[in-house]
């Protein structure tokens, strides 16, 4: 057979393969509403910023000084701070989850400051939520420290205390839907991108279309990428949608390039089709194809990838399962494409190790699409 024959051959697949497509409302639900809740999901349900932290602040003897210092949690942007004269009026808060945590300043702290005696604060937290027990803990030391330093800068004339300049890179707000936008761009582009594809050859068997395509001279790989590339370009637009709202509606700063980020993307979509491509040739089902690309896919983006948890904290034996999560290598980079810039070594190892998972993911699937009916 010519090579313009299998052109043409291509050529109606991939436009059969688009139609199809564009009939399917499901398709464009999957594609561009469903990426939209989750983008305005992530981007103001979802925060890990921890403002206006609800504690009791008790002050067991109301002095000057330790007015002062009640003035210092009041003052922090960290802080929604009540106070009272008795821990006991916040016990039961602290229980049902009203507040975060308890500050208390004994009676004996102005006695203990007056004489030169290090004078104890007590902090008591709710441990049920770790994380936030230690930011309420880390901040509550944090005002303390600038407490103290505001002492010595206006009682001691033998020098100025030492001044400690912070500077955040990248983020200088330490805004969390900075970094956790461009990371659910990742997951969505993993939902459109495998539930898709997970759904195309398993269309095919459950209509009974499937019999009629072995019946022509199509070889395996011609229907594969006959089928993938009208989803591969839905991909990429349901991607650059999601970029448009991060950058003008959200407000997350864009220092990178635009071959960067397509780059990074295109590379990601590669495994991401081809693993949904690989389920709908073993499964021949659609709600089942579905389901495995849910668990397989979007719980290990979401749960895997460093998304959310640190891959660092994690077991040994998760972090080494990591290794072939492909959106562990597409959310730092997209992170960066996004906060940083063009950082291309870092880019060109991600994009190295998606294509080779990619690359096993298709010829898996070749394998199991046989030009036979099963």
């Amino acid at each position: 057979m010519s090579t313009s024959s299998r052109i043409r051959r291509f050529i109606a697949l991939v436009r059969k393969e688009s139609y199809q497509a564009i009939r399917d409302p499901s398709t464009i639900l999957i594609a561009f509403v469903l990426p939209l809740i989750l983008l305005f999901l992530f981007g103001y349900g979802v925060s890990l910023d921890t403002t206006r932290t609800r504690i009791g602040l008790v002050l067991e003897q109301a002095t000057p000084l330790t007015q002062d210092l009640a003035a210092s949690f009041q003052a922090s942007r960290y802080f929604a701070v009540t106070v009272g004269r008795d821990r006991r009026m916040f016990e039961e808060d602290l229980v049902l989850g009203n507040v975060r945590g308890i500050v208390v300043i004994p009676a004996d702290f102005t006695t203990n400051y007056a004489a030169g005696k290090r004078p104890q604060i007590q902090v008591l937290v709710d441990g049920s939520d770790p994380n936030t027990a230690n930011f309420v803990q880390n901040y509550a030391q944090g005002a303390v420290a600038n407490w103290e330093r505001q002492r010595q800068s206006e009682t001691v004339a033998a020098g100025p205390p030492i001044s400690i300049e912070q500077r955040f890179w990248f983020n200088p707000e330490l805004t969390s839907r900075n970094f956790l936008v461009p990371g659910s761009i990742a997951i969505v582009m993993t939902l459109v991108g495998t539930l898709l594809t997970s759904l195309v050859v398993a269309r095919e068997w459950e209509r009974g279309t499937m019999e009629a395509m072995m019946a022509t001279p199509v070889t395996s790989a011609e229907l594969l990428a006959g089928k993938i590339l009208p989803y591969f370009l839905l991909g990429l637009a349901s991607m650059t949608l999601c970029v448009l709202l991060a950058v003008f509606l959200f407000g997350v700063p864009f220092r990178g390039s635009v071959i960067a980020l397509y780059a990074l993307s295109a590379a990601f979509l590669i495994p991401a089709l081809g693993q949904g491509l690989l389920i709908s040739t073993a499964t021949k089902n659609q709600f089942l194809a579905s389901q495995l690309a849910l668990i397989s896919a979007f719980l290990p983006a979401f749960l895997l990838s460093g998304f959310l948890f640190e891959i660092n904290s994690m077991p040994e034996i998760i972090q080494w399962i990591t290794i072939i999560v492909p959106a562990r290598y597409l959310i730092p980079s997209l992170q960066t494409v996004f906060l940083a810039g063009d950082i291309w070594p870092m880019f060109a190892r991600a994009i190295a190790v998606m294509l080779l998972i990619g690359g096993i993911m298709f010829v898996l699937a070749a394998r199991s699409t046989r030009k036979r009916i099963g």
